[in-house]
């Protein structure tokens, strides 16, 4: 193709769309440029700051979000004179540290912020853990963003760099941002000239810079991880050429850097060919592509299926790309896709078929050789050993083979009955009609039975209308010269009409195949969308693969050490076997293992990895009713779509279960440090109290009697506030974990009533307390003693919030079936929306200046509860709170009785 073509080449339509859609989404973001090293000292910061000033000096709002100067005199005096945003403090572990401020960043929505180190990880208390999900949600916000990167974090290269340096870079940025960005700019120096700047103290201090010339900053180190970053950037630019490519429908290649591409199929020396561009492209070190163009003829050649595989992963294992499209014709499929992915050398074998068969069926290595324009094509021989000619009968005979031999019958019975048709009705129709009905059976044979049956057809009709209907009958010998026209002609039409005919049927088989693999993955993944257990997932995942492998199946969920357990609902039987276990084990560690692979292949089953968002959650295990049941290329890449899906619904089940894990955790948490803090100051309180008291009343020398009983009544008050504190807790603990076995009796309410009051004169002294108990009340089975310690709750905190000399109601009545007992004051109340929260634990509405642990009024519930009672708050009209207990009476109290242990949550 000439410079000419390439001007008159029109984009695609949908490369076009897809272009639009792209510059629309990025025109409501904002920019993203990343200044990429190999290593720090490079001078990314540096080069960051000289574009900001330009575009400073250019009138842009430049602001600086954070920028790390490591203490580089040259870097800081680049700042000046440039707006900052202040950084943010946040306390951690005792220490007051200074991060980004993102939420000034986003007041202010600078038209470019500086963010330096993209990588680095956010102090906790931020509201995102790493620093580039800020930066996505700035760009996200329109705000555009000057970053910098070393290349040692990135994601895909963590193990690579882990290994060449020793050191596992733990602060990692996911790939998919650096290949978002809208510009990259590498920032680059040589190993010996980075390692002069280190030594002047240009990168680090002194002493780190010693550490780091001793560990990191090798110059082997920097020479391999400057190589990582060129061929990163090599990577990078090589994708902006093809989508530019795409979006202006440049078909010609640009041989801007290598790429090879080898055409592969279920031939037998697709090994030889993978093979030897495997060795062109190490000699290159250019990428390379293996490519099978399948077409419906391939589709249902099962028996192939395993040489086509064991093709693609040898080169799979040799480090190609491999890639399977569909299509006719093939050498069209391979020029389009080439041109698209940019190859500059196509490798193919030698053609097997014969001269006459590629005459006229046409050569698809004579089309690639034609249409291939600027790329160079490598011809690869086959198999030695095997003559080109001899392959080609070989095939021929294959082919003729595959056809059962009732379909060789039926057509022979097919044109014998046309032609005794056609014989005794020849008086009554026309030669021309009796070509129709051979032609009719040529075409009928071929879709039912493929194209030997068909040619066989063919062939012998011609010779039956010969010899029954063209004079002289019943003889070969031909009168008319012009009948040989109609011979040749109805000869190649039947041949024709054979071959277009089986072509359809196969299509149409091979849609079938296709129609059924994707009914099977939709039904599996509508299915799975519903499951919310792991156990059901793997029912419904063995039905599914079943169905497809016709045999047995097993799926294996990855423990927290790796311990592989059998789900339930599917095959556990299978893994008693230590062969099959060890073949999950493999799969589990090193990918596919079993039956069909080179990994423990005299296992019974084919284990593959459950992997989802980058984890292997588990191995799915499958037998086959047959060998070849899962041998094409086709079943096995469902197998493989099947088995993510899956491992998608088991991920989403454990991460269910981490989460809730984690809420629990969360909530324990807040309740233990809830609990450190009421005993950090309701117990060491009273304590102190107590101790100074005692420690007056020890010393010697004579002491009032008043001051006396003063310190001796306060240790006595104290101690009960102390005691009362420790019972509570000692309650809550008992009713949440070991429940409450209640000692029910009949009791009048006047007793435990009295005896609370009893209790906590003391606190009740600066209080009218108005008891009103109905003259008619029956006793109540009750438990006395939690009853009682009951109301001394709801008296205490009476007392407790509502001012001195204010008075506090009791009553008691029955209405209905149960008996109501009211403890109500005049103090503030309650918080309007806080009337169910107070009973919650560790809740004080009054904040700590109130003391105790906030567990009284969710004790006073958890007792109403155990008596099958309830227990709620509400505010009076006239002011002040009431708490009401209510409690059944008569049968329904003693059918909720006896002497059963109730496990109660408050």
């Amino acid at each position: 193709m000439n410079r000419s073509d390439d001007a008159d080449a029109r984009p695609d339509p949908e490369a076009l769309l897809e272009v639009a859609r792209a510059e629309e989404a990025r025109a409501r973001r904002g920019q993203l440029k990343i200044f990429f090293g190999a290593a720090p000292g490079v001078g990314k910061t540096y080069a960051m700051l000289e574009a900001a000033r330009r575009e400073h000096a250019a009138g842009v709002d430049v602001v600086v979000g954070v920028v790390e100067t490591h203490g580089r005199s040259e870097t800081a005096a680049l700042l000046e004179g440039l707006p900052r945003l202040p950084l943010r403090a946040i306390d951690y572990r005792g220490k007051r540290l200074a991060e980004f401020d993102l939420d000034a960043a986003l007041a202010r929505a600078p038209g470019l912020l500086l963010v330096d180190e993209l990588a680095h990880t956010n102090v906790p208390g931020s509201q995102h853990r790493k620093r580039w999900q800020d930066v996505d949600l700035l760009l996200a916000r329109g705000v555009d963003v000057y970053t910098t990167l070393n290349v040692q974090h990135l994601e895909s290269l963590n193990d690579v760099v882990a290994q060449i340096t020793w050191v596992r870079v733990r602060e990692t940025v996911p790939d998919a941002v650096f290949d978002r960005a809208d510009d990259v700019e590498l920032c680059d120096l040589p190993a010996d000239e980075l390692l002069e700047r280190l030594r002047e103290g240009k990168v680090y201090l002194p002493e780190q810079a010693r550490n780091a010339t001793e560990a990191f900053f090798r110059k082997g180190n920097l020479l391999a991880l400057r190589e990582l970053a060129l061929r990163r950037m090599a990577q990078r630019v090589d994708s902006d050429v093809q989508a530019y490519r795409r979006a202006h429908g440049i078909q010609a290649t640009w041989a801007a850097a290598e790429r090879i591409l080898v055409c592969i199929g279920p031939s037998e020396n697709g090994p030889r060919l993978v093979r030897a561009a495997a060795r062109m492209a190490a000699g290159l070190r250019a990428e390379w592509i293996a490519l099978y163009v399948e077409t419906p003829r391939m589709a249902l050649r099962k028996d192939k299926g395993g040489a086509l595989a064991e093709t693609m992963r040898l080169a799979e294992s040799l480090g190609a790309e491999v890639v399977q499209i569909g299509g006719e014709p093939i050498a069209a499929r391979v020029l389009e896709y080439a041109r698209g992915r940019n190859v500059t050398r196509l490798v193919v074998g030698k053609p097997s078929r014969s001269r006459l068969r590629e005459l006229l069926g046409g050569s698809v290595l004579d089309s690639l050789v034609r249409g291939s324009g600027e790329m160079d094509v490598h011809v690869i021989s086959g198999d030695e050993g095997i003559p080109t000619t001899r392959r080609g009968r070989l095939r021929a005979a294959e082919s003729l083979r595959r056809a059962p031999p009732r379909a060789y019958v039926w057509a022979v019975a097919a044109v014998c009955g046309v032609t005794g048709l056609g014989t005794l009705l020849h008086a009554y129709i026309d030669v021309s009609d009796v070509i129709m009905l051979y032609l009719l059976v040529i075409m009928v044979t071929a879709a039912r039975f493929g194209h030997g049956p068909s040619t066989l057809a063919a062939l012998l009709s011609v010779a039956s209308f010969d010899f029954c209907f063209i004079p002289p009958y019943y003889t070969f010998a031909v009168a008319d010269v012009r009948y040989t026209l109609t011979f040749a002609v109805m000869l190649v039409v039947g041949v024709v009409i054979s071959g277009l005919t089986e072509r359809v049927r196969m299509q149409a088989e091979a849609a079938r195949g296709r129609e059924r693999r994707t009914a099977i993955l939709y039904s599996l993944s509508r299915e799975l969308a519903q499951l919310r257990h792991k156990n059901s997932i793997g029912t419904s995942a063995a039905r599914h693969v079943a169905e497809l492998a016709g045999g047995r199946v097993v799926v294996l969920v990855a423990g927290p050490d790796d311990a592989l357990t059998p789900v339930q609902g599917t095959d556990v039987e299978l893994m008693d076997d230590p062969v099959e276990l060890a073949a999950a084990r493999q799969a589990l560690e090193r990918g596919p293992a079993g039956a069909g692979t080179d990994t423990l292949p005299a296992a019974k089953a084919l284990y593959v990895p459950l992997q989802a968002v980058g984890r292997t959650i588990g191995v799915l295990g499958v037998t086959t009713g047959e060998p070849s049941r899962l041998t094409p290329i086709a079943e096995q890449e469902l197998l493989a779509a099947m088995s993510g899906q899956v491992a998608l619904a088991l991920h989403r089940v454990l991460l269910a279960q981490e989460a809730q894990q984690a809420e629990l955790r969360a909530r324990t948490e807040e309740l233990r440090g809830a609990l450190l803090s009421s005993v950090s100051h309701d117990l060491r309180t009273p304590l102190t109290a107590i101790a100074t008291a005692a420690s007056v009343l020890a010393q010697p020398g004579p002491m009032a009697d008043d001051k006396r009983r003063e310190f001796a009544g306060s240790i006595y008050d104290e101690a009960l506030g102390l005691g009362r504190l420790v019972t509570n807790l000692l309650h809550m603990t008992r009713l949440e974990t070991q429940g409450v076995a209640l000692r029910r009796e009949w009791t009048p309410l006047e007793d435990p009533i009295g005896a609370a009051m009893t209790r906590i004169e003391r606190d009740l002294a600066g209080h009218v307390v108005h008891v009103s108990l109905a003259p008619d009340l029956p006793p109540v089975l009750l438990d006395e003693v939690l009853f009682e310690h009951l109301m001394l709750n709801l008296l205490e905190n009476a007392a407790k919030y509502t001012p001195p000399g204010s008075p506090i109601d009791v009553s008691a009545r029955v209405l209905g079936a149960n008996m109501v007992v009211e403890v109500a004051d005049r103090g503030e109340g309650i918080p309007p929306g806080q009337e169910e929260r107070i009973f919650d634990k560790f809740v004080r509405v009054g904040g700590a200046r109130q003391g105790g642990f906030g567990l009284g009024l969710a004790i006073c519930r958890a007792i109403a509860v155990a008596h099958g009672g309830t227990c709620v708050a509400e505010n009076r009209p006239q002011g002040g709170a009431v708490f009401r207990v209510t409690l059944p009476l008569g049968e329904d109290t003693r059918a909720s009785d006896p002497a059963v242990t109730q496990g109660v949550t408050a």
